[in-house]
């Protein structure tokens, strides 16, 4: 008889988190829907509310195919160099 460990043991590996910003004044903001129900709808009101009170310079929007999956290395490496600020959200 095989006995598999569900549990299994995985090391996750200390990282500093980045500076934040002073202010968002010309910062780019970065959209991440994840393919929630109403996640768009809660990213992009949030998203004006910080470009409008914030004086964030523009918001791009990304998605993923759904809440359940990460983001793949080429959109995490797209909003990188695309923007300052990311955002994502769950909404139901």
């Amino acid at each position: 008889m095989r006995i598999v460990d569900p549990i299994g043991a995985r090391a996750a590996a200390a990282r500093a988190l980045a500076a934040r910003p002073r202010s968002l004044e010309s910062v780019t903001i970065a959209l991440l829907d994840n393919s929630k129900p109403n996640a768009d709808v809660l990213l992009e009101r949030v998203g004006a509310l910080l470009a409008a009170r914030g004086g964030a310079r523009a918001v791009r929007a990304w998605s993923k195919p759904g809440a359940s999956t990460g983001a793949s290395p080429a959109v995490i490496e797209e909003i990188a160099a695309a923007a300052r600020v990311a955002l994502t959200a769950s909404a139901d």
